[in-house]
């Protein structure tokens, strides 16, 4: 039997694993049946909380629903943050291995300040030929590679249907990337929603979207941060940065990290 613990960061939901005695060992059907949300616990991924190898205090594994796994999660990592924080005793700050660099963490109550590793490739202006349109993009990896798609109306964008074909796009293998939707809902404010792979649908909120569509939204209008971004699932996050000539440093992301429940399931 596998004991866990169910968190959610912005309607993002996760399956935290404690695995510092390193003796678990997870293939990736039993990830998935553990992400199953009818014949499992029902997760967008897997957070494994391990000893940490380069300084940091653990090492954080994510894994997508698919059993895949995944070089980051925003959303999860706040979990991550107060899941250690819970298992392996109180602390106001914490650090983690990824392989999207070590990331920190601020524990803040309920919600969690990370401060994210710095953005690579950003590609600003460019063109995603589809069979039946050429959609105008943006690039980003915030962690996670990410496609930013400008739209007017985000209610009825087919998220699923173009979130996909630009996922699994040429341009983007042979990883792939997520795709984010995003509207201008107000000064330094966006919604977006997300399509991510290895889900392969939408979620409520992703973490690294959030944050590439901040900087993406900040280097073509040309704004200041800090950025809001409403989620689908309701939540509002806020994402900091420093910016000179479309290079940023110092990002962080600001949001809620939040247990639901414990329990043990046969894998």
């Amino acid at each position: 039997m596998l004991r866990f613990t169910k968190m959610n960061g912005a309607g993002n939901d996760f399956v935290m694993i404690d695995n510092r005695i390193g003796d678990l060992q997870l293939a990736s059907e039993q990830i998935a049946k553990i992400c199953d949300r009818h014949r499992g616990v029902g997760a967008d991924g897997v957070l494994v909380l391990e000893r940490a190898a380069n300084g940091a205090d653990f090492r954080m594994r994510y894994y997508n629903a698919d059993g895949g796994e995944a070089e980051m999660c925003g959303n999860g990592a706040r979990c991550f943050a107060r899941y250690a924080d819970r298992v392996a005793g109180p602390r106001e700050k914490v650090s983690f291995e990824t392989p999207a660099g070590v990331i920190g963490a601020e524990l803040q109550g309920e919600l969690v300040r990370l401060a994210m590793s710095d953005p690579q490739d950003m590609r600003l202006g460019i063109t995603i030929p589809l069979p039946d349109e050429r959609v105008a993009a943006h690039f980003v990896n915030s962690g996670v590679p990410h496609v930013v798609v400008p739209v007017n109306d985000l209610e009825n964008v087919d998220v699923r249907g173009v979130g996909s074909a630009i996922r699994r796009h040429d341009l983007f293998a042979p990883k792939g990337a997520n795709v984010n939707f995003l509207k201008e809902s107000g000064p330094r404010r966006i919604a977006i929603r997300t399509y991510e792979r290895g889900v392969e649908n939408e979620t409520l909120a992703c973490g690294t979207g959030i944050v590439a569509s901040a900087l993406i939204f900040a280097a073509s209008e040309n704004c200041e941060g800090p950025v809001t971004v409403l989620a689908r699932g309701g939540d509002e996050l806020q994402v900091s940065f420093e910016e000179t000539q479309h290079e940023f440093r110092n990002v962080t992301l600001t949001g809620p990290a939040e247990f639901v429940f414990e329990g043990t399931i046969d894998i």
